[in-house]
């Protein structure tokens, strides 16, 4: 998480009105919800707002209770305003873009989490598409849809900025500061939000 996202450096955006971590010296543990799902937000994984969902569907209908899901699907406004957004989360999410993360950041030895996530991910998708009888994600959305796809345009070039610029802020002596770069980092971080329509 911490070599694949820009988390450290988000420590120095003044997010919200708490710091970022509720102990200066703590690990991922202390870290706050905004910075937790900004960080993966930024690296197009968005994995807070998915991981998990799909397998906690998978068992339910594992159990028997096949039915129920579907009477769920059908009938209960809540749940399907939730695989709404699943589906909305899933388009925002860009597994090529979290693999370029990951190439350039992450050491050899750590680089099959990231695949793992991915692989997650990927079928993910497919158990909500076979939940929802939908041959594709933000089908029920095709304005919203579109609208997400204009705006990766512009990310992209963010993204592969930002990445170049963790590169050479991670390569600068503990201690040191370059401030060109630091602001540079920031502009990219601020874009990739507000193309994202979200900071967490």
């Amino acid at each position: 998480f911490r070599v694949a996202t820009p988390e450290q450096e988000l420590g120095k955006l003044p997010l919200g009105s708490r710091p970022a971590k509720r102990k200066p010296t703590g690990g991922i543990e202390s870290l706050r919800a905004i910075p937790w799902i900004f960080s993966w937000a930024q690296t197009r994984l968005v994995l807070p707002s998915w991981l998990g969902v799909t397998k906690a569907i998978e068992a339910v209908k594992a159990d028997g209770n096949e039915a129920i899901t579907e009477e769920m699907v059908a009938n209960w406004p809540f749940f399907a305003s939730r695989l709404s957004m699943l589906d909305m989360v899933f388009h925002k999410a860009d597994p090529r873009i979290s693999e370029e993360y990951d190439a350039r950041l992450v050491p050899e030895n750590l680089k099959h989490f990231g695949a793992a996530l991915r692989q997650e991910l990927k079928d993910s998708i497919a158990s909500l598409l076979k939940l929802t009888g939908e041959d594709d994600i933000m089908k029920s959305d095709p304005q919203g849809k579109e609208s997400m796809e204009i705006r990766a345009g512009y990310l992209q070039p963010l993204h592969y900025l930002q990445i170049e610029l963790l590169e050479r802020i991670r390569q600068v002596e503990e201690g040191e500061h370059n401030a060109e770069l630091e602001r540079a980092m920031m502009v990219t971080i601020a874009g990739i939000a507000i193309g994202m329509r979200n900071t967490g």
